[in-house]
């Protein structure tokens, strides 16, 4: 397989957490947002979205989107699995990451930063102050969704999920901005114990081949 993507995308991030969880060996293409490399025509034939990232299938196929993506790996590489069994459960996992992958993170990505900076004008204080507000608001919402769920390790039950997988990258990049995280506890745990997992260690940013600025 191959991974189109960014080092500091939220989303390339998920995807390359999802493949180290499932320890599934993959080419790391890198395309780089703010040179620009997504929207060249090479990539172009990759992903007519240009978007990252992308996932290049054994069979040569193109898959797009994180979520779609991870719902795949999962499918098709079932251990260690990344959505819990029951009906119930899975739909629970699945709106603690769509709270961010949904509701977070179309707010704060580059392109709507690049938007709000050069058609709208407005300054790297208020961007940031955008950036701020939309990222502790989601959390507060994900705090108390953990809140309504059993005491886990991670975001639910004691093996990594897709929720984590959406979870560590928005704090990784809440820090960039630096967003405020306090008053979190559940959420905040969650994600010490993910870093204290060797497949997490492995796909964050400074692990990616093209980490630069």
């Amino acid at each position: 397989m191959k991974l189109f993507n960014y080092f500091r995308s939220s989303a390339s991030f998920r995807v390359r957490i999802a493949l180290e969880l499932k320890g599934l060996p993959y080419d790391y293409v890198p395309v780089h947002l703010v040179k620009g490399e997504h929207k060249q025509e090479k990539y172009g034939v990759v992903a007519p979205t240009l978007l990252v990232p992308t996932l290049e299938t054994d069979d040569g196929e193109h898959l797009g989107q994180s979520m779609a993506i991870i719902e795949y790996l999962d499918e098709t590489h079932p251990q260690p699995a990344l959505l819990p069994a029951g009906p119930v459960q899975r739909a629970q996992v699945r709106a603690l990451a769509q709270l961010v992958a949904c509701e977070i993170h179309p707010l704060n990505n580059l392109r709507v930063l690049k938007y709000l900076v050069h058609d709208l004008k407005l300054d790297e204080e208020t961007k940031g102050n955008w950036y701020r507000h939309w990222v502790r608001d989601g959390l507060e919402k994900f705090e108390k969704e953990l809140a309504r769920l059993p005491a886990s390790t991670y975001c639910f039950g004691d093996t990594p999920t897709l929720a984590d997988c959406c979870l560590v990258p928005q704090i990784f990049n809440g820090r960039r901005f630096d967003c405020d995280f306090s008053g979190l506890p559940r959420t905040m745990a969650a994600f010490d114990a993910c870093m204290a997992h060797p497949a997490f260690q492995k796909a964050q940013p400074s692990s990616c081949p093209d980490n630069e600025p």
